[in-house]
């Protein structure tokens, strides 16, 4: 009899295991499955955050999520994903959307950075290894930078990872 009712147990919490790695349950963060048969068999989005990243007067890069973010000239914002079984380098895709276009866009890397026709989408692709299975990408606030909802989607091997829906607003 015990082995009857240890057996239906034993089921039920692997594969309730099983589906929490797979569905986001109780989570506000974005949960998906990436593949790439050169870089990693499985790879899970754990975690994933959206903020502003400001750093202080003594150089100290602190973290603060948010869905709001102030129109402040050098501030920070973006997004950090968390892997969870990567191995090498992680190939991703940024495509950010403001409600209207900025007064100009600027990056680092022109190269793997395109504009939409009506100036109001980026997109940006880069390939890069996770430091402590961490992904990320931040832009800096700059002047003409428009206010209100901006959206960015975060794909990993053509894949849609994380989608984070945020405000800037007036500082």
């Amino acid at each position: 009899m015990f082995t009857k009712i240890l057996v239906p147990q034993v089921l039920l919490v692997s594969l309730s295991l099983t589906l929490g790695v797979i569905t986001p349950v109780f989570s506000n963060a974005s949960i998906a499955l990436a593949e790439s048969p050169l870089k990693y068999a499985q790879s899970v989005a754990n975690k994933t955050e959206f903020g502003v990243r400001i750093v202080d007067s003594e150089g100290k890069v602190n973290f603060f999520p948010t869905t709001t973010v102030p129109l402040k000239e050098g501030d920070a914002y973006g997004w950090r994903i968390k892997l969870d079984n990567y191995q090498g380098k992680v190939k991703w895709r940024e495509v950010l959307t403001l409600p209207k276009p900025p007064e100009t866009w600027i990056t680092q890397d022109s190269k793997n950075f395109s504009i939409s026709a009506d100036g109001k989408t980026a997109i940006s692709q880069r390939t890069a290894t996770p430091v402590n299975g961490v992904i990320e990408n931040f832009w800096t606030v700059s002047p003409g930078d428009p206010l209100g909802k901006h959206q960015i989607q975060v794909y990993i091997d053509e894949r849609l990872i994380a989608t984070f829906a945020f405000e800037i607003v007036p500082f």
